[in-house]
């Protein structure tokens, strides 16, 4: 079965910033005509990065599967500032001083946020509270605190490490791997307070989702080229090849994990 010129299967996208994930919706369904569209995880307009787009409804119907896979994220945290979204979209203000933080210090926090822990929500997200999402309540000064739930952090990788973080370069750069329902935004305000600085989330990309790369991905830019529908075509993961994928990553999950 074919839709327009197109068969259902998935199409990944490197999300430019300021775009929203339902903006790139929008942009396929215009380019390809098809109206099924959907994504397996959003990403919130600041950040970049890999959106895995699912293009017909027996694609939209795999995208529960795809979103249980782990994601990958290179996350930029700025310390002794925080934020009211806790990212760099909310009012940012700097924290009182800022001390020193000696590598060793940094690590052993880093550690202790690694594996099975407790996440609150940010009050800014599309999670919903009685149908409405919680970024509507805080807009209009309503903010609803959801509980703390477990989240898997399963690797955290410090990637500009030195001897002593201090005030003239306050940035923290992670490479995250984490599973199902993790927000970065949390994580990063998280780590701030628990070194005694606060901090935010000042950049986020998304580097991999399940089995799919960024680097397989198709620019947002090149969805507007004449040439676009063509790049769409080459680059799209038909159901048959979506199938095989989702069952070798599987096998290779089972074997991790035994």
């Amino acid at each position: 079965m074919t839709i327009g010129a197109l068969e259902p299967g998935v199409l990944l996208v490197d999300k430019a910033a300021g775009r929203t994930s339902f903006s790139v919706v929008r942009d396929l369904r215009k380019l390809t005509g098809v109206k099924k569209i959907g994504h397996a995880g959003t990403l919130d307009p600041f950040a970049t990065g890999l959106l895995v787009m699912c293009l017909g409804r027996q694609a939209t119907r795999l995208s529960g599967v795809l979103m249980e896979g782990s994601k990958e994220y290179h996350a930029t945290i700025t310390l002794g500032s925080v934020s009211t979204t806790l990212d760099p979209e909310g009012e940012v203000s700097r924290t009182s001083g800022f001390e020193p933080l000696p590598a060793g210090r940094v690590t052993a926090v880093l550690t202790g946020f690694t594996g099975t822990i407790m996440q609150k929500p940010p009050l800014y997200s599309a999670l919903k509270h009685k149908g409405r999402p919680l970024y509507k309540y805080a807009r209009r000064g309503e903010p609803v605190e959801k509980p703390p739930r477990p989240v898997s952090i399963e690797s955290l990788q410090w990637l500009n490490p030195r001897p002593v973080i201090g005030d003239d370069d306050r940035s923290l750069v992670l490479r995250v791997r984490c599973g199902k329902g993790t927000y970065i935004r949390s994580l990063a305000a998280d780590i701030g307070e628990k070194l005694g600085t606060g901090g935010y989330l000042a950049a986020l990309r998304r580097e991999r989702s399940g089995p799919f790369s960024v680097n397989e991905s198709v620019a947002t830019a090149r969805l507007q080229a004449a040439d676009s529908i063509e790049t769409v075509r080459a680059a799209m993961i038909g159901l048959a090849e979506l199938r095989k994928i989702l069952r070798i990553s599987d096998k290779v999950a089972t074997l991790q994990n035994s």
